[in-house]
């Protein structure tokens, strides 16, 4: 049976902590202290020094005490910016931020579900097999710490990563591929005032080539965004460099591949019309993963589903998470809904009643695997 002070009151312990991406020392330190204090051996991996932040990931297997396959739990430890002071408001069944930060329950309630879930199992005595807890870092800023977790410490067949919004029993079983695009622009500089037909403005190549660009939503599975625009250094000087950094995602690789090529294309085309050149360069920031609906993770969480009494509901995602990481390493890996709402920002919300049906949802998931 749920604890539901105890929860409550850990979650809150887990938000007063400052834990920016690349500074989840004393998150790392205190969630290590929590599950050695239940009688279990968490490792830290050196994923910290990989990418230059304070801390690793941690690894700790809850040894089972049946014959079936394991699964990994995981939720990351870092928050968004502005997330340093964080002050939670208890509202009768709602936490909210006070309005200046987020809340942090992006990712503490996953943490806090996961940690009450474990407990629960070791006081009732249930039955279960290898659970592999994982708490990530750096997941905010590129899924680094799932790229560089220490695969080798992880034998789990499934994986539950309890790191998304929505209603309890939904299931992120579908999300894009994410193409990262870096653009840098050089124009030509010349005085504004006095000579502007002897410059190349890197802002006309670029404002032609978006102009020009499919951009926003592309189709059901593929979208595209430029996000970030760097350039010019006065008035009266033509622009002669500008910098871009943009995105396009897709469920599917040949869509993802069409979209890149053809947001290259529309730079090199304005590039050559003005005069200018243009340097495009992307990387693959995670890769797709697809669950197909007779899986056997699907068919666990349907019967957890209905063993709690709950409707169980897969859904696409258009966003990124650790379960793109671990998916690609040969773990089939869903993204669970914790309840949180308006995430990275200070309106950030989350239900005790949602995080109370989330350990309950989480504790019938590892009594359905087979």
């Amino acid at each position: 049976m749920v604890n539901r002070t105890r929860l409550v009151d850990e979650f809150l312990e887990l938000v007063k902590i400052d834990s920016l991406s690349g500074k989840e020392r004393q998150m790392c330190d205190l969630l290590k202290r929590k599950l050695e204090n239940m009688g279990y051996m968490p490792i830290e991996d050196n994923a910290g020094e990989k990418i230059g932040g304070n801390s690793g990931n941690i690894i700790c297997t809850v040894k089972g005490t049946k014959n079936v396959p394991a699964i990994l739990l995981a939720a990351h430890m870092d928050t968004v910016v502005p997330g340093v002071g964080k002050k939670a408001i208890v509202d009768g069944d709602i936490i909210k931020t006070d309005g200046t930060t987020i809340l942090g329950g992006d990712d503490a309630s996953g943490i806090a579900i996961i940690l009450e879930t474990i407990r629960i199992l070791k006081e009732e005595n249930i039955p279960h097999g290898d659970i592999q807890v994982v708490f990530t870092v750096a997941e905010e800023i590129g899924l680094l710490g799932a790229k560089n977790l220490d695969y080798s410490k992880i034998h789990a067949k499934y994986g539950f990563i309890l790191d998304s919004d929505g209603r309890i029993g939904c299931a992120a079983v579908k999300a894009p591929s994410h193409n990262k695009i870096n653009v840098v622009i050089k124009g030509k500089a010349a005085h504004a005032g006095m000579e502007p037909e002897n410059g190349i403005s890197a802002f006309a190549i670029m404002t032609y080539a978006m102009a020009n660009m499919k951009l926003g939503r592309i189709d059901e599975e593929t979208t595209a965004n430029i996000g970030i625009i760097h350039g010019g250094t006065a008035t009266n000087i033509v622009c002669d460099r500008v910098e871009i950094e943009g995105e396009a995602r897709s469920r599917q690789q040949d869509k993802l591949e069409k979209q890149t090529a053809h947001m290259r294309d529309c730079f090199i085309e304005a590039a050559e019309k003005f005069g200018g050149q243009v340097e495009f360069n992307y990387e693959l920031e995670y890769p797709a993963f697809d669950i197909p609906t007779d899986s056997r993770i699907v068919s666990i969480m349907k019967s957890a589903a209905a063993d709690c009494g709950i409707e169980f509901e897969a859904v696409v995602t258009g966003g990124g998470s650790d379960t793109n990481i671990i998916n690609s390493k040969g773990i089939e890996a869903v993204d669970l809904s914790v309840g949180m709402t308006k995430v990275h920002s200070v309106e950030e919300q989350i239900s005790i009643k949602d995080m109370v049906d989330a350990v309950t949802y989480l504790t019938a998931i590892i009594q359905n695997v087979k």
